[in-house]
């Protein structure tokens, strides 16, 4: 993997972020010229009201997420990310790309593990990860899919080039807010698709739902698919809830299954229906207190059993938080090589591997320029942005990194680009396409989620952080280009001007 350490000098610590919204003239990029036409003829007021009923639309419907324990509406900016069918088609063939690789490597990784006997990764970091479950090796799902639904994060460098980040394969989580940040814009701001011929997601329940009856056990040509969430207290459970029922699928918890005799069952007050795909939202450690944790209240017991007598299939596949180890992680373009013979479509963000005394010596002495990522770590948790971080928390990283470098990666702070909002900030930006792998084919659902910031500045976008989010569009092919006078730019600016300025009758 190529790696660039940062330049040293005083004034080159993070490059200036690629702004998505306007060009470097200070102009409103061609491709959203006419979304500025749009906003700058609705005005503040109505766009401060609409934006005021849909927060009271989105607390009505449970559209909300835990941030540091306290319930909160899902922060959504009105004003969309959009994507022209160029770049996303670049998008969507890096993302099928990874997925197969990433499927290649799970199924050699859990089987015959010929990638570690020819050295090609090496073992000892494979067997230590804390993802890899060796209580499930040898057992290979009915259709060979292991990684049904995939997140792909991706970041826009100083050049505006799309990097991966990481892959989340094991439970990936956003895809509802995308759904409804859609059906946000339609209901909420429809006028804001004047002039734009966008791409559907309409179809991601269906894709997941036909996926996922694919994977269903030999023999079972009508199967019973279910959804497994840990409860109403998880803080995806608005999310576990809304598939489960575009999906038209129970949603079920632990305590409605049971296993008996290498089968799995639907608890019910008139019999036991047999369950045959479980689409689980529960993660790999409290899934069946038999295999993993025996404490775990989350569990089916005997569910691994059954999947390994082959009667009941468990999406994603138990394991698959091996392949997005971050530190594994780096090894992924080597894997597209290995196991498809190509070349990445999608560069990577340069990553320092911890597996050698020198390198770890070299981070330490330059934390205040880097960030560090446990690599067992998801949400943003655990993450440490040098440039922001105190002296004592740089001081405490460095004795983590001396005692259990393996534990760690580093990466160069990229500067993630920004994407304007409705009260004219300018936040930090990713995106994470879904991919659903059918086993003869693997759809992306067309733009996928924007996560934004939750200020200025803050480079962790994560909603478990306080970020938000956007809608994403993917423009179709001949969308026509409306040119925008700097009249109407102007008008933009004073719509935001507006949108900060206080308006009592408007928020009454």
């Amino acid at each position: 993997m190529v790696r660039v350490r940062p330049s040293t000098g005083p004034d080159s610590r993070v490059d200036q972020p690629y702004d998505e919204f306007y060009d470097a003239d200070g102009c409103v990029r061609p491709v959203y010229e006419q979304l500025a036409r749009t906003v700058a003829s609705l005005g503040a007021d109505e766009l401060a009201v609409r934006t005021i009923e849909r927060d009271m639309a989105h607390a009505d419907r449970g559209v909300t997420y835990d941030h540091q324990g306290v319930e909160a509406v899902f922060p959504f900016d009105p004003i969309p990310r959009i994507l022209t069918e160029s770049a996303w088609r670049h998008i969507a063939a890096g993302v099928r790309q990874r997925v197969r690789a990433l499927e290649a490597f799970l199924d050699d990784v859990y089987g015959a593990q010929q990638i570690l006997a020819d050295g090609v990764i090496p073992r000892a970091l494979v067997l230590r990860s804390t993802h890899f479950r060796r209580e499930v090796h040898g057992l290979r799902p009915a259709n060979g899919v292991r990684v049904h639904v995939s997140g792909v994060d991706l970041v826009r460098d100083a050049d505006g080039t799309f990097l991966v980040l990481e892959d989340n394969l094991r439970v990936p989580s956003g895809v509802s807010y995308a759904l409804d940040n859609r059906r946000t814009t339609t209901t909420r701001f429809p006028e804001l698709l004047r002039g734009y011929h966008v791409e559907s997601i309409d179809t991601y329940p269906s894709q997941l739902l036909a996926a996922l009856r694919a994977s269903a056990p030999d023999g079972v040509n009508d199967p019973t698919v279910v959804l497994l969430t840990p409860g109403p207290y998880n803080a995806a459970y608005f999310e576990h809830a809304y598939l489960a029922r575009r999906m038209g699928i129970p949603l079920v918890q632990p305590s409605d299954l049971i296993c008996s005799g290498g089968r799995c069952y639907l608890r019910s007050t008139r019999r036991s229906n047999e369950v045959h795909v479980i689409y689980r939202r529960i993660d790999d450690a409290y899934l069946d207190p038999v295999a993993f944790d025996p404490t775990s209240l989350l569990g089916v017991a005997g569910l691994i059993v059954a999947a390994r007598e082959g009667t009941v299939t468990i999406a994603n596949a138990v394991g698959n938080g091996v392949a997005d180890d971050k530190l594994i992680g780096t090894w992924v373009p080597t894997m597209i090589d290995y196991y498809l013979g190509e070349q990445p479509l999608l560069g990577m963000v340069p990553t320092y591997r911890l597996n050698d005394p020198d390198e770890v010596a070299w981070v330490i002495a330059n934390l205040d320029r880097l960030v560090v990522k446990p690599t067992d770590g998801a949400g943003g948790k655990g993450v440490v942005v040098g440039t922001t971080a105190t002296d004592e928390e740089l001081t405490n990283l460095a004795g983590e990194l001396r005692a259990h470098p393996y534990r760690f990666i580093a990466q160069p702070i990229i500067p993630l680009s920004t994407h304007h909002t409705l009260d004219g900030r300018a936040l930090h930006v990713d995106l994470r396409p879904f991919a659903i792998n059918h086993g003869d084919h693997i759809w992306v659902m067309p733009g996928g989620l924007t996560r934004t910031g939750p200020a200025p500045g803050v480079l962790v976008v994560n909603s478990s952080q306080g970020g938000g989010s956007k809608d994403t569009w993917v423009l179709r092919p001949g969308n026509g280009r409306v040119r925008t006078s700097r009249s109407v730019i102007g008008l933009v600016d004073q719509v935001r001007a507006d949108i900060d300025t206080p308006n009592p009758e408007a928020t009454q």
